[in-house]
């Protein structure tokens, strides 16, 4: 069975061809400590609430590990790994975002964690090929 909010997401390989990013090091660093406090924030919001998805529950963790794994990526300045990164955090936040949109029985806490997630995550790619 398909699920209506899983339709479309596929990760990116590494090695896609993209501009460089235009953002210095630090800024990038300090951007994406809003997108990873978002997530920490929304992964506590999930551990609060009763009855999550586990769709969501799953999403929500998969996102937590990537931002445990983005330090050691940005410290790289490996480009195409940082873009895997923001592309796959991107994907698992719409993911997220949609979940949240189709369920009507999920706390205003956690869809607003999710939403606040989700743009952080839209800000940082934004910045990034500005």
């Amino acid at each position: 069975m398909k699920l209506p909010w899983a339709a479309g997401v596929e990760f990116a390989p590494a090695d896609s061809k993209q501009e460089v990013i235009m953002l210095h090091p630090n800024d990038l660093q300090h951007r994406f400590y809003f997108v990873e406090r978002a997530v920490r924030l929304t992964a506590q919001a999930a551990s609060a609430e009763p009855g999550l998805p586990r769709e969501l529950r799953d999403c929500i963790d998969l996102m937590d590990k990537h931002t445990d794994n983005a330090r050691e990526i940005l410290e790289s300045a490996d480009d195409p790994r940082i873009r895997k990164l923001v592309r796959d955090l991107d994907l698992l936040s719409e993911r997220a975002r949609r979940i949240c949109n189709y369920i009507p029985t999920l706390s205003g806490q956690i869809k607003g964690a999710v939403n606040h997630m989700h743009s952080q995550i839209q800000e940082l790619k934004r910045d990034m090929s500005a």
